[in-house]
């Protein structure tokens, strides 16, 4: 009963509230949420430019409907150009292209099937007639709604869709005008306006090229994982761990002072957007600095693939500078000079291999490259002959406490031994440093985890914690980790270090399909 009043109470509903209070204040604000649309505008002025081209190509076709002199030649079939329009106008040049292939495509193929089928039904005639044209339209739209699901064909979805859309149309409307020929032969020709008129906007007016946008793309991903390492390790050498942040709150604020971090994070999400602009990318014609036909647009996604292989340790070392577990501070400038080192040459490479692709060159790159591998070399050079340190503050910790024997051939005797000198150290906890870790007894969501966790450490079979401790078990106001977290604290530099050695490693292969790129690609190779 006594430890249960040594307990400490834990007053999570403050914060609760707290937060539910914020959450019930009116977020909308009319003023907010123009600055935004005017803020996003701003960052792509492509954007606008989009919008502006289609509403004027909408604008073209409807007036064949809107002008008496077009509208007797083409008739009412001319909205089919409307619908064209809509379909096929996409953000790039590219993409309208690859939109438009779909669209002819489909088009053709139900045309085709439409006339075959309804002159058949036609020459059959009276009751025959109708449950041919209902039979072939369950068919086709089985045959196509298969086909699309299929991953080869998942490029070309939307043309199977429009098959099943035109299809059923022309041999509807053929049936009861009595000509699916005729009725065919209308809704091609006016297909192909809109389809003309799209391109036609798309193409000379303020063009937005996918390969550009793929180009861009990649080099701002270079840069951003390069910054990104660069803030971590900066960061990382000069906390001190005395505003070391509680980690729920850090992943609720989402770390709002490294700008960088945001840019890597997103360079991780850019895969379907970098695989998109590369599929539309094969539709363009040469343009601009691309003047190579068939050029390898889907050379530039397989580097971007390996950058993000890079950019997954950076978000681990990220990791481990927010982890709760820090190496004391004096630990980790002593090797300060090696990390700085091996940071500032492999963010070199990045930015210059980010450079090479912005300019379409071809240099060498051996000189940077064995450069790194030599700095990367000290740096465990120098936690080899220093590695002492990482395990003098073990020492320390084991000389005050007793630690589990792995030879040890009882297993109860285990469990138990660490048990009970919990119980004895929760009256006198010893006085040891504080290595920059957050206090264990905080009232977060990290404390319930561990909460848990010790459930099935000192129960067999499991149960709640809660319920061990209202048993007389032992005080909650220890936890029984605390020995061995301090204790392997300086093995976070360890980790940390062993990250940025694998970062180095995964470069080689960066390097590879970097110059890979430019020989493929056939940049213009650098004068030595």
């Amino acid at each position: 009963m006594s430890e249960k009043k040594a307990s400490i109470e834990i007053d999570i509903p403050s914060k609760l509230q707290e937060t539910n209070n914020k959450s019930s204040k009116p977020s909308f604000s009319c003023k907010e949420w123009i600055l935004g649309v005017w803020k996003f505008a701003k960052e792509d002025i492509n954007r606008v430019l989009y919008s502006l081209k289609m509403g004027f190509a909408v604008l073209l076709v409807s007036l064949l409907i809107l002008c008496q002199a077009p509208y007797q030649v083409f008739g009412i079939n001319i909205v089919w150009a409307i619908l064209t329009v809509a379909i096929m106008f996409e953000y790039t040049v590219g993409a309208t292209f690859g939109r438009g292939f779909n669209r002819a495509f489909g088009t053709l193929a139900a045309a085709i099937l439409a006339i075959a089928i309804g002159e058949l039904a036609l020459s059959t005639g009276g009751i025959a007639e109708p449950i041919i044209i209902g039979v072939s339209i369950f068919i086709i739209g089985f045959v196509t709604s298969f086909i699309k699901l299929l991953p080869s064909f998942v490029p070309y979805e939307s043309g199977f869709r429009i098959i099943l859309f035109t299809y059923c149309l022309i041999i509807v409307f053929g049936y009861r005008m009595g000509s699916p020929f005729r009725t065919a032969m209308d809704r091609l020709y006016s297909i192909a306006i809109g389809g003309l008129i799209a391109l036609t906007v798309n193409l000379f007016i303020f063009p937005i090229w996918a390969g550009e946008q793929l180009h861009k793309e990649l080099v701002n991903n270079f840069n951003s994982v390069a910054d990104a390492l660069e803030e971590c390790v900066k960061k990382y050498l000069e906390d001190d761990g005395s505003e070391h942040p509680e980690f729920s709150n850090t992943v609720m604020d989402e770390f709002p002072d490294e700008p960088a971090y945001k840019k890597c994070r997103s360079t991780l999400n850019s895969s379907a957007k970098l695989e998109s602009l590369g599929n539309s990318a094969k539709w363009e014609p040469p343009h601009g600095r691309f003047q190579q036909f068939f050029y390898p647009w889907l050379e530039y996604v397989k580097v971007g693939a390996v950058l993000r292989y890079c950019a997954y340790e950076v978000m681990a070392l990220h990791g481990i500078l927010h982890s709760e577990i820090q190496a004391p501070y004096n630990l980790r400038i002593t090797f300060q000079k090696e990390i700085q080192e091996a940071t500032s040459d492999a963010t070199e490479l990045i930015r210059y291999l980010g450079k090479d692709i912005c300019n379409m060159r071809r240099s060498l790159k051996t000189s940077l490259l064995k450069r790194v591998h030599s700095s990367t070399e000290r740096l465990q050079r120098a936690i080899k002959v220093h590695s002492y340190l990482l395990t003098s503050a073990n020492e320390l910790h084991d000389n005050s406490s007793h630690t589990i024997s792995s030879t040890s051939p009882d297993l109860s005797n285990q469990l138990v031994e660490p048990y009970n000198k919990c119980i004895e150290q929760s009256y006198n906890p010893p006085s040891q440093p504080n290595y920059g870790t957050t206090e264990l007894q905080r009232g977060s969501y990290h404390e319930m985890m561990r909460k848990q966790s010790r459930s099935r450490l000192y129960s067999w079979p499991s149960r709640e914690v809660e319920a061990f401790e209202n048993e007389g078990g032992f005080s909650s106001n220890f936890i029984p980790r605390m020995q061995a977290l301090q204790s392997t604290a300086t093995l976070s530099l360890a980790t940390f270090t062993s990250l940025l050695v694998e970062f180095v490693a995964r470069l080689d292969r960066l390097v590879e399909a970097v110059e890979n790129l430019s020989k493929v690609a056939k940049f213009k190779q650098e004068a030595l």
